[in-house]
């Protein structure tokens, strides 16, 4: 699966940006990516709710939106009830992050749980079982266009191994520096779904990027 993502779009046209990766066939993205950026979890500040209402009225593709947010107990639940596919917390913000789990399913999303590359995903596999999708960050949350951390790998590999195994139902999905050097690589470590920045809208055609990384990395996974 392949989940471009709009940050590195051009944000004076976000609907137009999607539409180039919502085509048919290959050239489809599986989801789109939201970075939602509140200037205190991370120092840098992107779009909120507002933003992503408009954003799910102009495509049929599947919103997956990334909170990178203080509090996302309170916050996270009205991006579940405004209609987004799939929604993502951080584990080091999240108070409870059990029932925020509970609560975002309730409210109609998929419930997503990311940890950064240093937080290690052994203490949170019993919080892992509440969740559809593990969101492992291969650079550190906050900006676009940072190098691809390999040493995450591990980190997919166990959880692939946990999947794989029936100690978890999820979706594992990787984010940051993915692109054609990256992406075989962490097909091979066991990633399902790949965010993709500027490796999909730095290129003169959004839709057959997108179809070019699903086809490497299925060609990895083998």
């Amino acid at each position: 699966m392949i989940a471009p993502s709009i940050l590195s779009a051009d944000f004076a046209g976000l609907g137009d940006e999607i539409r180039a990766v919502a085509g048919e066939g290959e050239t489809r993205a599986d989801w789109v990516h939201v970075d939602v950026m509140d200037a205190h979890f991370v120092p840098n500040l992107t779009l909120g709710l507002p933003v992503v209402k408009s954003l799910l009225k102009a495509t049929d593709v599947p919103i997956d939106c990334h909170l990178m947010i203080e509090n996302p107990d309170k916050w996270a639940i009205g991006y579940a009830e405004a209609g987004a596919y799939n929604v993502t917390v951080h584990v080091e913000a999240a108070h409870d992050p059990i029932a925020l789990a509970k609560n975002l399913r309730a409210a109609g999303a998929k419930a997503g749980l990311s940890i950064k590359p240093n937080t290690p995903i052994e203490d949170h596999l019993d919080t892992l079982k509440h969740y559809d999708t593990l969101l492992v960050m291969s650079v550190e949350p906050g900006f676009g266009g940072q190098s691809f951390i390999e040493g995450v790998l591990d980190k997919v590999r166990t959880a692939r191994r946990l999947v794989d195994t029936g100690h978890l139902k999820l979706v594992v999905e990787i984010d940051g520096g993915i692109n054609a050097d990256t992406i075989e690589q962490a097909a091979e470590a066991g990633v399902d779904c790949f965010v993709a920045g500027s490796a999909v809208y730095g290129a003169e055609d959004p839709g057959k990027a997108v179809a070019a990384l699903r086809e490497q990395a299925a060609r990895a996974r083998g």
